[in-house]
């Protein structure tokens, strides 16, 4: 059994066995299991560029602003900015699972 064959066993119920053997000939199950990984991906490594950009953000914005209360709205603003990382990579785990 291959990569393919939990997706294309999957597909057995909807096609019945001739669907599921022709899935898994054609290589559909190893795009959905690719489309389900990439999606995956791009959720969880955004996620972990967001907190590595935050955790530098945070550090130097709590710095600047012992020093000068008054860059609480820059800070605040620039901490928010890595949240687009985050939000982009919702938005392609979404596409990519559309695609499915």
């Amino acid at each position: 059994m291959g990569l393919g064959a939990p997706m294309a066993m999957a597909q057995e119920d909807e096609h019945g066995a001739e669907g599921a053997a022709e899935a898994a000939a054609d290589g559909s199950g190893l795009r959905v299991l690719g489309l389900g990984l990439g999606a995956g991906l791009a959720v969880g490594l955004a996620g972990l560029a967001t907190g590595n950009a935050q955790a530098g953000v945070g550090a130097g914005g709590t710095g600047a602003m012992a020093e000068k209360p008054e860059l609480f709205t820059n800070v605040l603003i620039l901490f928010a900015i890595p949240e687009t990382i985050v939000i982009l990579g919702f938005v392609i785990a979404f596409l990519l699972l559309n695609a499915i």
